[in-house]
């Protein structure tokens, strides 16, 4: 374009004329955009005021037509709204119509039951008057009899020179003398009618019992004497200036007793768990020959970990043999440590396997619980695991621990009364007591020192004589049974069951026995004459 303009100036310049008529027709352009630039917008500004109108009046329109619908639907919902108003206020007359009727009739119930009510009333009050009368004149009754017989107790106390109290006693010893008799008597009956019925079957589960379980008859005692290869050992123990042997009861806990015999060490401790891991620890250092306080320490460490494991291994090992779940770990522990426990010569852990068997048996007999009746059999003795450490019977531990491990009421139970403490308040602790006597009382399963032994007859021997009318008796079988000898002009026959049977609760009251004892009391009368 600018190309354009200067190749025309230059052609302008050569001629003046075209010049002129340029110039011309520039001004004329100029003009002619001056005026559209001025009057373009105003052009512009009246087309957009007729559109604007437009859709003024457009939006009028549609408003006035909005505004005619809107009233229209006003007065419709208004009518409607109206109507179901109406309607509703037509329905709360009818109810509230109902609910007076309702009251109305209500009222007149409650009217005619408080006319009920104020007649029955009165007939009360007249009622309680009468018997009011009726108390007054009971008790002028009652006081002239108290009168009467106060007046005939004073004329029986004058011609029987007795008061009422000594009148009384002398009613009771002469009824309790007569009575006694018949008391025992009727204990005896219904005594040998239940063990007429009872006895046959109860022979015939012990029976069952004992033969389905079988088990070597071996007496177990504590070992604590130590073997050594020779006497020279005995120095290397003790070592230098005793340390070894300090050492050794310092960490074990037990006493070591070297006397003169030859070849031998005591282990004394009241802990047989102890005594045990002593045992143990001595046999490793002899057998390995380095005996000082550091191999000492090592030795005691390991053995007492193998000790541990050993004991919970033990206690899981009779869960499992007897098939009961969901005991507690630490009450099993408790199990382990009887397989290191004795009573008299029997090991305690061996003893409960035992009961537990055999209640477990004679439970599936009777129709009960087996499994729970083999948990009581296995926990009855369980306080024997701790007596030695702790204060109190094993029967106390015993139920302190399984209350502890939160065992079942029954086993509580079977456990306080396996020894007669308590009452026995399930069937099942009546089976482990007497699977616990079955177990103690079989030949070879329990021994007894001498002077226990000599000491047990003696004081069986003197509750029996403690009573009137025994002149002699004997305990014979080992203390298993006493024979009362009785006069027979103070004793009679009735008498003598009753003796039996006071002999038979001091027994268990005051003594400690293995097994039964079975008390006879013999009455024998001698009519003698002698020809001369």
């Amino acid at each position: 374009m600018d190309k354009l303009f200067i190749s025309f100036a230059e052609e302008v310049n050569h001629t003046p004329l075209i010049l002129s008529i340029v110039i011309l027709v520039v001004l004329v352009l100029t003009i002619i955009g001056l005026v559209i630039v001025l009057f373009l917008p105003k052009i512009r500004g009246k087309r957009a005021e007729k559109r604007s109108a437009n859709i003024v009046r457009e939006a009028e329109i549609k408003a006035e037509q909005i505004r005619k619908n809107a009233q229209i639907d006003a007065k419709q919902a208004t009518q409607e709204m109206k109507q179901e108003a109406e309607k509703e206020i037509r329905e709360r007359k009818q109810e509230y119509a109902q609910l007076e009727n309702k009251l109305n009739q209500r009222e007149q119930n409650i009217d005619r039951r408080d006319a009920a009510l104020i007649s029955k009333e009165q007939s009360l009050d007249a009622q309680k008057e009468n018997l009011t009368r009726r108390l007054k004149d009971c008790d002028k009754k009652e006081a002239q009899l108290q009168e009467k017989i106060d007046s005939i107790i004073e004329e029986l106390q004058k011609v029987a020179q007795l008061s009422v109290s000594e009148a009384r006693e002398e009613i009771f010893a002469r009824v309790e003398s007569k009575l006694s008799k018949e008391i025992a008597a009727f204990i005896k009956n219904k005594e040998d009618e239940a063990e007429a019925k009872a006895e046959e079957h109860a022979k015939e589960v012990l029976g069952l019992a004992i033969s389905k379980f079988s088990q070597e008859e071996v007496s177990e005692r504590t070992v604590s004497v130590v073997a050594l290869p020779n006497d020279e050992m005995k120095g290397r123990i003790i070592g230098r200036e005793g340390r070894n042997i300090r050492s050794l009861e310092q960490l074990l806990g037990v006493d070591l007793i070297i006397d003169d015999t030859p070849e031998v060490i005591t282990v004394s401790c009241f802990n047989p768990i102890r005594r045990e891991i002593a045992t143990r620890t001595l046999d490793i250092l002899i057998k390995d020959g380095r005996i000082q306080p550091g191999r000492i320490e090592e030795v005691t460490a390991k053995v007492q970990a193998d000790m541990d494991a050993q004991i919970q291994k033990a206690g899981e090992e009779a869960a499992f043999k007897l098939g009961l779940p969901k005991i507690n770990r630490d009450l099993l522990t408790y199990v382990g440590r009887l397989k290191y426990r004795t009573s008299y010569g029997q090991n305690a852990y061996d003893h409960s396997m035992e009961v537990a068997y055999l209640a477990g048996i004679m439970a599936a007999e009777l129709g009960l619980d087996q499994n729970l009746a083999k948990r009581a059999g296995l926990l009855h003795d369980i306080g024997k695991a701790v007596d030695f450490e702790q204060e109190g019977s094993h029967v106390e531990l015993g139920a302190r621990l399984a209350k502890k491990y939160g065992e079942p009421e029954v086993v509580i139970n079977a456990i306080e009364s396996h020894h007669g403490d308590k009452e026995a308040k399930f069937v099942i602790s009546n089976l482990v007591q007497a699977a616990d006597t079955l177990s103690a009382a079989r030949p070879g399963a329990r021994s007894e020192t001498l002077e226990n032994y000599v000491k047990r007859i003696e004081q069986l021997e003197t509750i029996c004589k403690s009573y009137d009318g025994v002149y002699q008796c004997f305990a014979m079988q080992s203390g298993r049974e006493v024979r009362v000898m009785v006069m027979p002009d103070k004793v009679d026959d009735l008498s003598a069951f009753k003796l039996a049977r006071d002999i038979r609760e001091r027994i268990e009251n005051e003594m400690t026995y293995p097994g039964q004892i079975k008390v006879s009391v013999i009455r024998e009368y001698r009519a003698i004459e002698t020809a001369k």
